[in-house]
């Protein structure tokens, strides 16, 4: 399964995941032959970027949440902070249940803390992100080992993190913040203060998931918003990490990038913006090259990643799609990175 854009298509490509509208009504479902009139179509719908089946590939995706139970919690989330105004926060109480939900899932996961997870780069709007970033913060939590009624805090609070956005009429999707003109860039580092002061007088949501959204964008070193402090709990800073990383593989403000270079921009955290035993935690179960990527190695290959290797999450298994010369191989030759020393990925190809 990739990631194109819909100016990429030639059209004959498979749907790997069906296309909804905003109103959740299917356009096309799983399965579908793109043809080269419903490109055109679907671009009048605001639509950019669908999922396709790969050729010849045959991958072993890993994601912390299926697809089907992510979208499942999506249109739930959606539908309970779409109803919410600012003055009316009891339908936002069914959030402690999804936060629990979310857990309940992942700890089912055989051997969960112990996988390394493929986490895409993508289109995304406010209410997935809040569900990557919960489950990315739920497994960083069960690493870290933190008491399982802190967890659903923490799950309550990413549901919640960004809530303050929905006060703002700026657009921050896919821009770098440093583009944002003064009263953009105002508003957006309001909209941690914007959330929690529609929540603080709220009982059924504790304090540590308030403070999760008042200071998700605090660095140790004092560079954050909205109160650049530097005394920052391990909780608020699991979901930091998380966060930011969300937001650079999804171009939330800012660019999107690839998630190597999202990973590389995380090392580059430990002990200055948050504590290296989370950046650690949190790297540990994050696949540096997803299933699915096309990659070159140096030796000129074009190869796709198959499936991880536990513990070495830069040196996957990888399937030889075109030799140093372009040419297409013939039969399956498969690579595993960990077992051939010589080779490595060099790059990525979009």
């Amino acid at each position: 399964m990739k990631l194109k854009r819909l100016q990429e298509l030639e059209g004959g490509e498979v749907l790997a995941r069906e296309i909804k509208t905003s109103d959740f009504q299917v356009v096309l479902p799983e399965g579908a032959i793109i043809r080269k009139e419903y490109i055109e179509r679907l671009m009048e719908l605001g639509i950019t970027e669908i999922y396709i089946t790969e050729k010849d590939t045959d991958t072993k995706e890993a994601a912390i949440l299926k697809s089907d139970i992510e979208i499942s919690i999506k249109e739930k989330v959606r539908d309970i902070l779409e109803r919410h105004t600012y003055h009316h926060n009891d339908e936002l109480i069914e959030l402690n249940k999804t936060a629990d939900s979310i857990i309940a899932i992942i700890l089912k996961e055989d051997r969960v803390v112990e996988k390394v997870f493929d986490i895409k780069e993508r289109s995304t709007d406010i209410y997935e992100h809040s569900i990557s970033v919960c489950s990315m913060a739920i497994l960083t939590s069960l690493k870290l080992k933190i008491d399982i009624n802190k967890i659903h805090d923490i799950g309550v609070g990413c549901l919640l993190h960004d809530i303050g956005l929905r006060y703002t009429t700026a657009d921050f999707f896919n821009r770098d913040i440093e583009s944002l003109n003064q009263w953009e860039l105002i508003e957006y580092k309001k909209h941690p203060v914007y959330g929690y002061t529609s929540l603080k007088k709220e009982s059924w949501i504790s304090e540590l998931s308030k403070t999760i959204i008042l200071q998700h964008h605090e660095r140790l070193n004092g560079s954050g918003f909205p109160l650049k402090v530097k005394d920052i709990s391990t909780e608020c800073q699991i979901v930091n990490i998380c966060d930011n990383f969300d937001e650079m593989i999804c171009g939330i403000a800012c660019k999107r990038v690839k998630v190597h270079e999202a990973v590389e921009n995380l090392k580059s955290f430990k002990n200055v913006l948050v504590d290296d035993k989370i950046v650690d935690a949190f790297l540990s179960f994050t696949a540096v090259y997803p299933s699915g990527t096309q990659v070159i190695t140096n030796e000129g290959e074009l190869a796709v990643v198959l499936s991880q290797n536990k513990n070495f999450r830069d040196r996957p298994v990888i399937r030889i799609l075109k030799d140093k010369n372009g040419n297409d191989v013939k039969g399956e030759v498969i690579k595993d990175l960990v077992k051939i020393h010589n080779i490595f990925i060099e790059r990525t190809i979009d």
